[in-house]
């Protein structure tokens, strides 16, 4: 639905297509401009539900014969969608935030994924900058999982991560669950810390761009961070 409560195009695109959101296209905007996700790849859905980036990630993937998999994370028990998918993908209902890395790397036969999506967003309370503040937070724990938390520990940064409630770390937690020269996605809410956290991203990644999707509703502040090839000294430094 449109801003207004109406159908708009994208809305109707999605039925017709047997999409189960509009959010689809936003998905396929960056897979046809990014070409992140190929055949045999290991996908990570952060935030799954209601399954519609599944449908294009599995699309994304070629015929069965090439091989790959989806694996979609929700709070929610999200079904997979019948449509645009097949037994490569599968769903987990869990706050991915509390799994242990070792654990979220199980889920690939690779022990580590080749993409990574987030398109989890925060429950709106209609304040700006404390919903930026909450979006900026999952961004961070979803960058967080994929490159570890070493990889963040710069100086530098001006965005932090909060601390475990006790304060552990195992050594198999410490490195994310990207692997080498793989992709990341992560939706945040447009406020003066994404050109930050975008800064945050560039040295760990061959490349890091923003993009607003033209699926995106008007009144929407979504902004997605793109990030291409882990660099393998990203990795080095937490291992």
């Amino acid at each position: 639905m449109s801003g207004a409560g109406k159908p708009d195009f994208f809305y109707r695109e999605a039925q017709r297509l047997r999409y189960v959101a509009r959010s689809a296209f936003k998905l396929l905007q960056i897979q046809k401009q990014y070409k992140l996700i190929t055949p045999g790849s290991s996908v990570l859905d952060l935030g799954c539900a209601p399954g519609a980036w599944l449908q294009v990630a599995c699309q994304s993937l070629g015929p069965v014969k090439s091989g790959g998999l989806v694996v979609g994370i929700d709070l929610k028990k999200v079904k997979v969608p019948a449509a645009h998918c097949d037994s490569r993908v599968q769903t987990v209902c869990a706050d991915v935030m509390k799994l242990p890395k070792a654990q979220v790397r199980e889920l690939s036969p690779q022990k580590g994924f080749s993409v990574i999506l987030s398109d989890m967003c925060p429950l709106v309370s209609g304040i700006t900058s404390k919903d930026a503040a909450l979006s900026l937070e999952l961004g961070m724990q979803a960058l967080n999982l994929a490159v570890g938390g070493a990889a963040l520990a710069h100086p530098n940064n001006e965005i932090q991560m909060e601390e475990s409630n006790d304060g552990a770390i195992t050594s198999s937690d410490v490195n994310g669950v990207l692997r080498r020269g793989g992709h990341l996605v992560i939706k945040l809410l447009e406020s003066e810390d994404v050109q930050e956290f975008s800064r945050i991203c560039k040295p760990l990644f061959r490349k890091a761009s923003l993009l607003r999707p033209k699926a995106t509703r008007p009144s929407s502040r979504e902004i997605y961070v793109i990030c291409q090839g882990l660099q393998s000294q990203a990795i080095k430094s937490v291992s």
